[in-house]
């Protein structure tokens, strides 16, 4: 009985830590009764609603079950509800205490959930969670300092795919030598710039360049300075390569192989470009490419899959048993166990060094990219549709004066 008692001691610690730093002083009060009991062991019954994609169900229902059969600080029951990632704030912000105790979203909507109260700031094992997983999923999962979800996946970037019967691995290390292998092969090398903020930054963040909001919450973008311009400089030459095109990913994965040698991409398409390549199939960090005279490294953004807690949770034992599941899912084993199921990067440090992680040639380049990739939670959508413009201009070799494209493009991305 004296564990119960300190246990239960523990949640209302925990409880009371998160409610008051809750995000952005989103409230707890809940309208809704404990749907907890206590069993006849005396061991507190707690019962989790969680949010997984239609494709993960499975998985997630089989890692549930190992949870509920090693758990013994509560008698938990696991329920769940389909919902996937990019619709996670969505389904969440139309009526947020209905929402599940537990869900997946992607980083990128991490400022959202937050702006909203949505999320508990997470306290419990924080510092195995900081120190387990690669620092890029713990950045998209930090605000202010403060944790507010638990990494689970570090494979929404891109690098470079390349056939490796036109190109060597020093060939791919700059973008100039690319270029020049590749006209002199007659091949050509795609990047998607066409209306495409997502990869425009690349030359951008290589640069030095930032983006960031501000304290009234307004998308802040310094493009438009020297280095931006030198940046800028470097993608209009790029645009105007003969070896160039542009494409998106049905375009790279119809001609890699073929007519072109190198393409920008990730790891989405990494099963349809390894069956088209076969033994030449090949993948690194994007190149540097050369601006004012020197070698920059092309940059990136980095995306991570994340697990977060429900602020409405208003139980402190359920708080706990969401807490600790929300862990125990996002562990190394699971990861591991994700990746084989799924084949989702993982964040895990361990369970990305794990052989049969580790030998996956498009994670792989994924991992050598991401100590220049660069998290979207700093990117509100009044970013994409300017930059997306700028490259659409840049790879139509729009004449304009490039110093007032950029200008135009920043001033429309903190309109």
């Amino acid at each position: 009985m004296k564990k119960w008692i300190a246990l239960l001691a523990m949640a209302a610690m925990i409880f009371s830590l998160c409610a008051c730093n809750n995000s952005q002083g989103g409230t707890n009060n809940s309208n809704s009764s404990p749907s907890d009991s206590t069993n006849d062991t005396n061991v507190p019954a707690v019962t989790l609603k969680v949010w997984a994609a239609q494709e993960d169900q499975a998985l997630t229902r089989e890692i549930a079950d190992r949870f509920i059969a090693q758990y013994t600080d509560f008698d938990v029951t696991i329920e769940f509800g389909v919902v996937g990632e990019p619709d996670a704030y969505k389904t969440f912000s139309e009526d947020p205490e209905a929402a599940a105790d537990i869900f997946f979203f992607p980083n990128d909507q991490l400022r959202s959930f937050y702006d909203a109260g949505g999320l508990y700031e997470i306290t419990r094992n924080k510092d195995d969670i900081v120190a387990r997983n690669v620092e890029g999923s713990i950045n998209s999962a930090t605000i202010d300092g403060r944790l507010y979800g638990y990494p689970v996946t570090a494979d929404n970037g891109y690098f470079l795919y390349y056939d490796k019967s036109i190109l060597s691995e020093d060939d791919v290390l700059t973008l100039d030598r690319l270029l020049e292998v590749s006209q002199d092969a007659g091949k050509r090398v795609l990047m998607n710039l066409d209306n495409n903020g997502f990869y425009v930054a690349s030359f951008f963040f290589g640069a030095g360049c930032t983006l960031s909001i501000d304290n009234n919450g307004n998308q802040m973008c310094d493009f438009n300075n020297a280095n931006g311009l030198a940046a800028a400089a470097s993608m209009q030459a790029f645009a105007a390569h003969p070896a160039f095109i542009e494409g998106n990913d049905d375009v790279l994965k119809g001609g890699i192989g073929g007519s072109i040698a190198a393409g920008v991409s990730g790891s989405w398409n990494a099963s349809d470009i390894s069956a088209k390549l076969g033994e030449n199939y090949a993948a690194t960090k994007l190149p540097t490419f050369t601006m004012n005279g020197q070698q920059v490294q092309m940059g990136s953004f980095g995306g991570y899959k994340l697990v977060g807690i429900n602020a409405m949770i208003s139980d402190p034992m359920k708080l706990v048993a969401a807490m600790d599941f929300a862990d125990f899912l996002t562990n190394e084993e699971n990861q591991v166990i994700r990746y084989i199921a799924r084949e989702m990067g993982p964040s895990n440090l361990n369970a990305a060094a794990n052989p049969a992680v580790s030998e996956n040639v498009a994670l792989n380049a994924l991992a050598k990219q991401a100590p220049y990739a660069v998290s979207q939670n700093e990117v509100l959508n009044s970013y994409w549709y300017p930059a997306g413009a700028f490259g659409t201009a840049m790879v139509n070799l729009d004449s304009t004066n490039l110093q007032t494209l950029l200008d135009n493009m920043v001033a429309q991305i903190q309109s």
